[in-house]
């Protein structure tokens, strides 16, 4: 009995995230068994991916042990860019969306630049991001809201084979990210890079480009998101994204990425975001009380990172255990 309590233990810890999910999906629909509805699922997917696509990014900067706290500001300034070409100057919604990355990928340079250059702590530049990129796209909508044409609404509303375009971008991201950090040597040098970069360097790795290109994925993974969510809404709020980089990072973490580098996988970034967005959905269903629910996702996302972390240090002492030093002879 001892040995099967000590296995489900640490089946529990080992796949934490799921084991929420599990329970979440389960409590709720006892609750209101409308939520278990296929419509009801197929919603909690298509609202993950507006997470899930940033905390894709957000995963590869975590597996270098750095930090993206711009994210937020880069999915509100990248899109409008984006949209403000398209409507002076007609251009399609495809390549609203390619300008968006474009827009992303220099933001995320720009970020690297006084990291990997400059040599100033993440948080720091990130933080100041937060708020210039911000402030740069209130000065130049000059107004409150900002209306994208309607082919964007078109966009974001369509579906491909049945499946709709927010959850088919998701899914794409998620792929290619996947492929990169565990099928390249560039996935693998990011790793590399996160576990240790002093030797890292001595390997002869360009760790400054390494840094500076998980920067420029999470902006571009930014960009995706916010341009995926305005085109289902059809416009940008001056408030939009404000407070996301914490559901963003929030949701990496849940998924298994550290905080201290290294350690990290796209997968566990997807389920975490849907962790996330099944907790908020279920609190709807329920009819929780509004003040209520944020203190309620709190605790659950609270009580999923204690577990993560118990399985960290759990595994952490399982490996030194492993480990024995030389006798001298």
């Amino acid at each position: 009995m001892k040995r099967i309590m000590k296995g489900l233990v640490g089946f529990t810890l080992s796949h934490s995230t799921a084991v929420f999910f599990v329970l979440i999906l389960l409590w709720f629909g006892v609750q209101a068994p409308q939520f278990l509805q296929p419509e009801s699922l197929a919603n909690i997917i298509k609202q993950s991916s507006f997470i899930g696509i940033a905390a894709l990014g957000m995963t590869v900067v975590l597996i270098t042990g750095g930090i993206d706290l711009s994210v937020g500001s880069v999915m509100f300034l990248a899109p409008l860019i984006a949209g403000m070409a398209m409507r002076s100057f007609g251009l399609p919604v495809e390549a609203g969306f390619v300008v968006a990355m474009v827009v992303g990928a220099g933001l995320g340079g720009l970020n690297a630049f006084f990291i990997v250059v400059l040599r100033v702590v993440p948080f720091i530049v990130t933080l100041a991001s937060l708020f210039v990129f911000r402030g740069f796209g209130t000065w130049l909508t000059s107004s409150t809201q900002f209306d994208f044409p309607e082919r964007m609404r078109t966009f974001g509303l369509s579906n491909v084979l049945g499946i709709p375009t927010p959850i088919l971008v998701f899914v794409v991201t998620a792929v290619i990210i996947h492929i990169v950090l565990r099928h390249t040597g560039a996935g693998r040098q990011i790793y590399a890079f996160g576990n240790d970069r002093e030797a890292a360097r001595k390997a002869g790795l360009a760790v400054g480009r390494i840094e500076a290109r998980a920067y420029m994925i999470s902006a571009v993974c930014a960009a995706i998101s916010g341009f995926v969510m305005i085109s289902q809404i059809g416009r940008l709020d001056v408030g939009f994204g404000q407070g996301r980089e914490f559901d963003v990072i929030a949701a990496a973490v849940l998924g298994g990425a550290s905080l201290f580098g290294g350690v990290g996988t796209a997968l566990g970034a997807v389920a975490g975001a849907t962790l996330i967005q099944t907790a908020k959905l279920g609190l709807v269903f329920t009819g929780v009380n509004l003040y209520m629910q944020p203190i309620i996702l709190g605790t659950v996302i609270f009580a999923a990172m204690v577990a993560d972390g118990i399985r960290g240090r759990r595994l952490r002492d399982k490996l030194a255990r492993t480990i024995r030093p030389l006798r001298s002879s």
